[in-house]
């Protein structure tokens, strides 16, 4: 008789996205006559930039003609798409081999892969509260969570602290949830630990097109040492508005070494085996959006979110509600007012304002009492936003 995956047993019931997706479609079923404004789900509303529309409509028309049509994608990545990964980080003084370079359809799909290169029996440090895909992923292959607790005594970036216990770290610098930003030492104390101890870091690093203190840095490859410990995992989807579109790569060094093993090599195995590569059309768009060209225009987007966190993050102030995020990160990390729990004030924020966020708790046990704005709506939702949240703490 087949056996399932008991491990499963070890999840919650729901995602927390889904759950919060459910409750918000059955009060608009209930209250038709209520506009819901979505401050919720993190996905993007300004298009893609024109350079980027332009990639893609030549790559379509060269699948029309036989001498310049493309079947099957390298597993890996077409060298031109790795190259412009590699010209991006060198914009950062890092160097990176276009050969440890694996394009992806997005962080979501090798966050969900990588874990193959590692042993069930490994431990897993998620600094909390975090991507509930950290730590669900290592569930079903029956891997023990390590929280790390990120709280407001330690602006919810917590170091490594005497007898951790962890072969592997996940780390989200600008944080979502919370948009805290490691500093670079804060960063190197990571960096240090992981090569003392042997583990290794997964690094997201989904949100740093939103930086703007140049003591925060855009990768964990600034960081002296972290070539021997650390796999980097980058999107578009923010960065370039690329969530429908969906592209990214993962960065595993040749000089990450763990019992003798190269996991770079282990990670072409791995991708050579399990995927048939990324359709040539988005490699286009993503070879584009990564052009001098492509970040500017691309600026002018995240311009418009950067706006919609300042005034959402003076909101806030005008409402005396204590929050995190808003300067590095498209998210801002309230407090719940009144001591409501993050399950309770969703319902009662979307029922006496018409606004939706997300629990803070589903990011962890210590986002309990907090809540998650994401700045991507319009302008003109921020906008009307900002207005009933003035009016709902009346302030």
């Amino acid at each position: 008789m087949i056996r399932i995956n008991s491990y499963y047993s070890n999840l919650s019931d729901n995602f927390l996205f889904y759950e919060t997706k459910m409750r918000a479609e059955r009060f608009e079923a209930a209250h038709p006559e209520r506009r819901l404004l979505r401050l919720g789900i993190g996905d993007v509303t300004l298009p893609l930039a024109p350079v980027v529309i332009e990639a893609l409509h030549d790559a379509v028309d060269e699948q029309a003609r036989p001498e310049t049509f493309h079947g099957y994608m390298p597993e890996l990545g077409k060298d031109f798409m790795k190259q412009a990964a590699v010209t991006n980080y060198a914009r950062r003084g890092v160097r990176i081999d276009p050969e440890e370079v694996f394009v992806c359809y997005g962080i979501g799909d090798d966050l969900g892969a990588i874990g193959g290169l590692f042993a069930s029996e490994n431990r897993v440090a998620v600094v909390e509260p975090a991507y509930p895909a950290y730590a669900d992923t290592n569930l079903m292959a029956g891997r023990t969570i390590v929280p790390i607790p990120g709280t407001e005594e330690n602006g919810f970036l917590p170091l490594p602290f005497p007898g951790l216990e962890a072969e592997l770290i996940y780390l989200c610098s600008p944080n979502n949830p919370t948009g805290a930003a490691y500093s670079k030492a804060q960063l190197q104390a990571w960096v240090d630990w992981a090569n003392e101890h042997q583990a290794v870091i997964l690094f997201d690093a989904a949100y740093e097109a939103f930086i703007t203190d140049p003591a925060v840095p855009h990768s964990i490859y600034e960081l002296s040492g972290a070539r021997e410990c650390a796999i980097e995992l980058f999107s578009l989807s923010k960065s370039a508005g690329f969530t429908g579109t969906r592209l990214g790569y993962t960065v595993v060094p040749k000089t990450l070494i763990r019992e003798g093993r190269s996991l770079q090599s282990m990670w072409v195995r791995n991708r050579s085996t399990c995927t048939n590569g990324v359709s040539y059309l988005l490699q286009r768009a993503g070879a584009a959006a990564l052009t001098e060209e492509g970040l500017r225009q691309s600026r002018a987007s995240l311009g418009v979110y950067r706006k919609n966190a300042q005034i959402l993050a003076s909101t806030l102030d005008r409402c005396a509600i204590r929050y995190f995020g808003g300067a590095n990160a498209p998210y801002l990390w309230l407090r719940c007012p009144e001591g409501m729990d993050s399950w309770t004030f969703f319902d009662n924020l979307m029922e006496n304002a018409g606004i939706v966020g997300t629990p803070g708790v589903g990011f962890g046990a210590c986002g309990e009492g907090w809540f998650r704005f994401s700045c991507f709506s319009t302008p003109a939702v921020t906008a009307e936003a900002a207005a009933r949240l003035l009016s709902y703490f009346g302030a």
